[in-house]
């Protein structure tokens, strides 16, 4: 389907997406929680739209807003591949690939001109 990945200082961490409804913020009870104080609890929604077959940012009525390309978003914005997300300091990218590992997607990242982070991925089980 999709994919995110949260690059927060020099850490990067990758989520995939399904068609389930995605909250990103500082709320420890939140799918995708972010150690980020400019981040609100609730900050980002990203939901798929089955109907335009798109998934969609909402800001969640955060503090200090939600940036898309260096963009505030006022209402729910249909996201592209490659774009930038920025929630308080911490930047989030947003891809339409779907990766079958985690480690694949971790050497998508490199590739995409992220060289400069260094990557965090778990030892296999």
């Amino acid at each position: 389907m999709a994919s995110l990945f949260v690059i927060c200082g020099e850490k990067v961490e990758y989520y995939p997406l399904g068609e389930r409804t995605t909250v990103v913020g500082r709320d420890e009870a939140v799918p995708i929680q972010v150690l980020d104080r400019r981040a609100s609890r609730k900050h980002l929604q990203v939901r798929y739209d089955k109907q335009r077959k798109s998934f969609i940012a909402l800001d969640m009525r955060s503090r200090n807003g939600t940036f898309i390309n260096g963009q505030r978003i006022q209402d729910e914005t249909i996201l592209s591949d490659g774009d930038q997300i920025q929630v308080g300091d911490t930047m989030i990218l947003f891809t339409v690939k779907d990766f079958p590992k985690r480690e694949n997607a971790m050497n998508h990242f490199k590739q995409a001109g992220q060289r400069r982070f260094t990557t965090h991925v778990d030892p296999p089980l």
